[in-house]
Formats: C-alpha cells, structure tokens, sequence
C-alpha cells in the first residue's frame, strides 16, 4: 500500500476514545492516593524578560483514572512498562457487553463472554459490565432504594462491580490474550483484592450472594493459594496485562471487533500507568479484515522517551519522584500488590504542552478532544542543517518534507542523540543548545493551520529566547555571534522580546498551535516523510500539560 493511501485509511478510520477523565475528583483505588495538582508558579511569577507559564506540580498514584497494570505489580522481577513494546499492548480485539448478565458482586465467566461476541487468539479483550455508568464523570445513577435516591458512584465503581469466576483467567492464558481491558475499577473481583478485608460488610454481601448462586464460599471458590499463584506468578510470566476503568465512548463499540490500542506513559520504575485507550474501526467501504491486515502490518515509531526518576526536567521544575507505599508480599494475606506514590512537575521526559501551560483561558489536556491529538502529518529531518544554537527556518522545514494545511508537524533536529538515554548524551548541550525557530515561524505554522508541533529537544523555542538566555550569558554570546554570521542581525534585532520571547508558547497556545518537547526513541530513524501521527495523552481534566505515548505511523511493507 502506497503511504498517502495509508494514511487517508486511518485518517478516515473510525475513532473511539475509551478514556475516563483522569481528575482530582476521580476516585483512586480505595486506600490510594487521590491526583492532587499543585501550581508552583504562574504566568507573573518569572522574571527576567516577559510572561513565564503555568507550572504545576502533581501528587498522584497510578490507579487513578484509565490505567495499564503492568507485570510488575504482581510480580517484582516481570517486565517493566517501559520495556512492554507497544506491538503486545496494540491489534485485533472485541469489546464484549455483558452488562445484562451481571449484577452486584457478579462472577462472569468465559461462557458469557463467548455467548456475545467471538474472541479469537491472540485478541485484546474489552469486557463492558455496564458498571462505568458509576463513573465519576458520568451522570449520578438514581435509584429508590439508595440513601438520598441516589447510589454511591465510588462504591459501584471501585466495591460492587462484578469480577471473573476461578476459570476465567486460566481461560484467558489458554487464548493468549494480550490484554484484559474492564469498565471498573478492577480485572479481578473486588473481593479477591484487599477491599475484602477494608469493606467487611460488602464482602459479606458478596459471600452470600455466591452460597446462593453457587453453593460455596468465598475461599471454597477461590483458594487463596491457588489464586495466589494464578494472578501474581502465572499471569504476569505469560505477560497477560489488565487495564483498568475503560470508560469514555465503550458503548459505541458493543459486541464489535476493532482495533484496539492500549498507549501507557512508558514508565521505568513504576508498576502501573496512565494510559490512553483507543479503538479504530475501518472506515466505510472497507472490509474488517482488510483493515485489520493494513494495520497489523503498519510500521510502528514510538517517539517516547522512557519515564524515569533518572529523566532530567526542565531547568528549576521538580524531577519524579517515585515513593512504594505498599509491596505484594506486605498485605492482606496475599492479595496485596505493589503500589506506589509519584510526584513531578510535568515538564520532564516526553510531554505535551498544552495550552493552560501559558495562556490561562486555554483548554486543559482533557478537554482537547482525541481526534485533536491524531491525524495526518509530517515529520521533517533538518539535522543535517543544523548545530549548536541554530535557528532554523520554515524554508529548511519545506525543503525536506511536503508540509500541508492542517498537518501535525514534528521537526526533527539531531537533539535527541544528546537525551538522556543516549551513549551521545550530553545534558548541558540538550537542554542548552538546541536550535530553535526564525521569527517568522509561528506565523507561517498559523498560515498553515498546523495541528500541534513536536521536537526533538527540550523546547520548541529556541533557549536563548527563554530564560536560558539571562541565566547561561556565555551561551548567549555564542549564540548571537552565531546569528549574526548566520543571518547578518543582532538577536534583540532579530527576535525583540515584546514579540519573541517564549515565542511558540506565547504566539501559539492562544491559537490552539501546542507542542510536544523532548521526542526520541524512533525518532533517530525516521525520515523526512508523511505519516499519521498520533499522540495518546492522559485525560487530564484540571492539567496544563501532560505525559502520553507519541507514535508515528507509516505503512508496512
């Protein structure tokens, strides 16, 4: 398939969002900690040249909001997240309403999933217990029988939602199913977790509900040992993963197959993620299986950077932080996991800048809609144009790659050989050097309707158009030397900082023109071309900016 035909395939691909908005209103696993969001400083707070942004600090564990749990939350020496390639965590599934057959404290069984939809080996599996109606961010659910008329969305979501019987999961491991996927708060049973132990009053609800309809108890049905084994050794080895509280647009997607995507922060040291959930379906006049066979076969870059507590930030942000509050061999008997705390500023690894960063009446990361994040696009390789301190220009971007209206645009300057992760890594140069743009660059990107802009460094504006500038004078001097041989002007000239300071933050944001800092990974072998490109962020409700998985599609040979 030639590229423009694959790329107006999936641009005309239907597109779900299952996401559910990730919030400091959204209920964290019971016992966990709440997103807690922290501004630091605000767009008076700099000094030093003009505005400054929007900086936020945030405290949060992993299992608020939609969520991969990785192999490492059961097992300490599995596989990290960041090391799971997105080709396990992408492809052919189904999602699978059983939402008429479950109840409060349910069990649902492979029968009733295979009675709706068929699952074939090797599928993502997305079952829809109609139990996301408890989500925080949709309606409250009435009901007559609930103190004040109306159910308690928590406990629905995170305590009375259904879970799978004893056979379930080694049925699972029998289809090699890539991923479980669930509208709750767990793939297991709540009371096959430690909620067993902190809602006593649930579980017995529970227990009697399973004598009536199956004749046991709780441990007759689910020996601990066994179940032990099962969830904490058996299933991470076979790298089975479960991601938890789908949400978002899971009804349109009932009993159908698509093709599903799973995109966690690619995190080191953590054993659960935020994660974007999207499926495509194939658009009209295309077949499933066409479909399917153009996207199995599609080319995949990832463009992330690993999430670490070894990642660098930006200048004076707050790097991550990683706290474990809980370990699987600590609690309940057996049916803990691990779990941790982090907090960081966001301006580290791979991220979005979003246009709260620094234009106040902006739109938050989550109330940019998906199809924003995606589409057709460019990336253009002007490496070999530049070096240390260069200002590069719309002109150098053209001559490499065919830049069309609409497009989302990633510039691709050799940086990224100087990350962190790379044997060239060279932090004060990263962080320091980098080129940046001309001043006729955002104007030429509004004239052009870009989407959203990506680089291979730091920031999308040039350092020395930062506050870099007043605190590395000697770099500034090089640079304007630079500029001068390169463009025959001084740089207050060239870039008066009424008009250019944080050029792209300030000139941009406010017409919707954001941009993803600090690209790598796959990005060292992409070519000046025409992809779709994709950025899969965490639906942040109340955050400026925010990690994701930044991915670039082309089709396979």
């Amino acid at each position: 398939m030639e590229r423009e035909e694959f790329i107006k395939v999936l641009a005309e691909s239907k597109l779900y969002d299952l996401n559910q908005g990730c919030s400091i209103f959204t209920p964290p696993w019971p016992g966990e900690k709440a997103l807690e969001i922290h501004f630091f400083k605000r767009v008076t707070g700099a000094y030093g040249g003009g505005p400054g942004a929007n900086g936020q600090l945030l405290n949060w564990s992993n299992t608020v909001g939609t969520h991969l749990v990785g192999e490492r939350a059961f097992h300490s020496g599995a596989t990290a997240i960041s090391d799971v390639p997105l080709r396990d965590l992408c492809g052919p599934g189904v999602v699978v309403d059983i939402s008429d057959l479950v109840s409060d404290y349910s069990l649902y069984t492979p029968e009733m999933i295979t009675s709706r939809a068929t699952v074939k080996e090797g599928d993502i599996l997305i079952i829809n217990t109609g139990y996301h109606k408890y989500s925080w961010d949709l309606p409250d659910v009435h009901s007559p029988d609930a103190q004040g008329g109306v159910e308690s969305k928590e406990f629905g979501f995170l305590v009375r939602h259904p879970g799978p019987s004893p056979d379930f999961f080694k049925w699972a491991l029998d289809m090699k199913l890539k991923v479980i996927g669930v509208d709750c708060g767990c793939a297991e049973h709540p009371m096959n977790t430690n909620i067993r132990y902190m809602h006593e009053r649930d579980f017995q609800k529970a227990e009697a509900k399973l004598q009536a309809e199956h004749g046991k108890s709780w441990d007759e049905m689910f020996p601990q040992d066994e179940y032990y084994e099962l969830t904490h050794i058996t299933m991470p080895k076979a790298h089975l993963l479960l991601a938890e509280s789908i949400v978002g647009d899971i009804n349109k997607l009932n009993n159908q197959r698509a093709w599903i995507m799973i995109m966690p922060i690619p995190f080191m040291e953590v054993e659960t993620a935020w994660t974007r959930v999207v499926a495509h379906q194939p658009p009209d006049g295309m077949g499933e299986e066409e479909f399917f066979q153009i996207m199995d076969s599609a080319e995949v870059l990832d463009m992330t950077l690993p999430f670490s507590v070894q990642t660098p930030q930006w200048a004076n942000y707050v790097p991550l932080s990683v706290t474990y509050t809980k370990r699987v061999g600590g609690q309940y008997f057996g049916l803990g996991r691990n779990g941790s705390i982090c907090n960081a500023s966001i301006h580290l690894a791979t991220h979005m800048d979003g246009e709260k960063h620094f234009w106040p009446a902006g739109r938050t990361i989550g109330e940019v809609p998906l199809e924003e994040w995606v589409g057709p696009g460019a990336i253009a390789d002007i490496s070999h144009l530049v070096s240390d301190s260069s200002v590069y220009t719309p002109e150098m971007i053209e001559s490499v790659v065919d830049v069309r209206e609409g497009d989302i645009l990633l510039i691709k300057t050799g940086w990224y050989k100087y990350g962190w992760v790379s044997p060239d890594s060279d932090e004060f140069r990263y962080m320091i050097k980098h080129p940046g743009p001309s001043p006729d660059f955002s104007q030429w990107c509004i004239d052009k309707k870009i989407k959203w802009l990506g680089i291979d460094a730091v920031s999308q504006d040039h350092p020395m158009n930062t506050i870099q500038r007043i605190w590395h004078p000697k770099t500034f001097e090089e640079a304007n030397r630079k500029l001068k041989e390169d463009f025959g002007k001084d740089w207050d000239e060239m870039f008066p900082l009424d008009e250019y300071y944080q050029d792209t933050h300030l000139n941009l944001f406010p017409k919707g023109i954001v941009h993803a800092e600090n690209l790598g990974g796959d990005i060292a072998t992409a070519e000046s071309g025409r992809y779709y490109i994709g950025c899969y962020l965490q639906k942040g409700m109340e955050i400026a900016s925010m990690w994701g998985r930044f991915v670039a599609f082309k089709e396979g040979s």
